[in-house]
C-alpha cells in the first residue's frame, strides 16, 4: 500500500526553508507564481510550498496542491499570537477547528457564518491531527535539544506546552492589546490567531482533503508582537516545525 502524497505548506520563508534542508531531492516546479517542491521525506511522498501571507494566498496555494500535485493530505506549520489565557510565547496550538474572525454577512447570514456553507467553523481531520500531535510533543519535550540551548534560554522556553481547539484566521495581523481584547470577547474560545489556516481548511473541506495544522505562538498578539518577531521565527518556530515534520515522517 503506498503511503499518501503529503502537501507541507508554510507561511514563511525561513519555515520553508528548514523544511527544504531535510528534503534530500527535492525538485522546484513553479505554479501559480509560487515555487512548489517535490520530494521525499523518510521515503514518503512530500510537496513543500511557501503559501505566501493572508487567506486569498493561502487558498491559492492549498488548491494548486491538490489540482496540480494531487496530495491527499495537507499539513500547515507556522506561528500564531496567542489569545487564550495560558497560551504563551513557546507553545504550540494543534488546530481542532479554524474560524475565519473576519467573515461578517450580517444580517443576511450570522457573524462569522461562511455564506451558502450553513457553519463558521471548519474542522481539521481528526487522525492526522492525532499523528501530529504526537511528533509535536516529541519535539517539545526539550526544547533545548530540539532549538539548541541557546535558542531555548533567550526565549525563556522551559516547559512549552501543546494546546488543541479554536484558531483564527484574518486578513490582518493583530498586534494590538485592543484588537486581541475584542478578539477574545468575540471568539472566546479561540486559542490562537493567523492569517491562513481557515482558508485552508475551507479548502480541504471542499475537496474532502484532510488537513491538519500545527502553529507555535510567537507572541501574544498585543502591543508587544512585532517585537523579535524575525528572530523567532529564525530560531523558534521554523526550527520547531522541522523537528515536527521530522518525527511525524520518522514514524512508522
Amino acid at each position: 500500500m503506498t503511503s499518501p502524497r503529503t502537501g507541507i505548506v508554510s507561511a514563511l520563508q525561513q519555515e520553508l526553508a528548514a523544511v527544504l534542508a531535510l528534503m534530500p531531492d527535492e525538485r522546484r516546479r513553479r505554479v501559480a507564481g509560487r515555487d512548489f517542491w517535490a520530494g521525499h521525506w523518510h521515503g514518503h511522498e512530500v510537496v513543500a510550498v511557501l503559501s505566501r501571507i493572508g487567506k486569498v494566498a493561502a487558498a491559492t496555494t492549498a488548491t494548486a496542491l491538490i489540482e496540480r500535485f494531487g496530495v491527499s493530505q495537507i499539513i500547515f506549520t507556522g506561528a500564531a499570537g496567542g489569545l487564550a489565557d495560558g497560551v504563551q510565547v513557546g507553545d504550540m496550538v494543534l488546530a481542532g477547528s479554524f474560524v475565519q474572525h473576519d467573515m461578517d454577512a450580517s444580517p443576511l447570514f450570522a457573524r462569522h457564518e461562511v455564506p451558502l456553507y450553513g457553519r463558521a467553523r471548519f474542522d481539521t481531520d481528526q487522525a492526522l491531527s492525532a499523528r501530529l500531535a504526537q511528533a509535536a510533543r516529541a519535539a517539545l519535550a526539550d526544547p533545548a535539544r530540539t532549538l539548541g540551548a541557546q535558542a531555548a534560554a533567550e526565549f525563556g522556553l522551559r516547559a512549552p506546552r501543546l494546546h488543541h481547539g479554536l484558531i483564527a484566521s484574518g486578513d490582518r495581523f493583530v498586534a494590538t492589546t485592543a484588537e486581541s481584547a475584542a478578539l477574545r470577547r468575540a471568539l472566546p474560545d479561540a486559542l490562537a490567531v493567523e492569517m491562513e489556516g481557515a482558508a485552508v481548511a475551507q479548502v480541504c473541506h471542499d475537496y474532502g482533503v484532510p488537513f491538519a495544522a500545527l502553529r507555535t505562538i510567537s507572541d501574544r498578539a498585543d502591543d508587544a508582537a512585532h517585537v523579535d518577531f524575525v528572530r523567532f521565527i529564525d530560531r523558534v518556530a521554523s526550527r520547531y516545525s522541522a523537528a515536527v515534520l521530522e518525527a511525524f515522517f520518522h514514524a512508522p
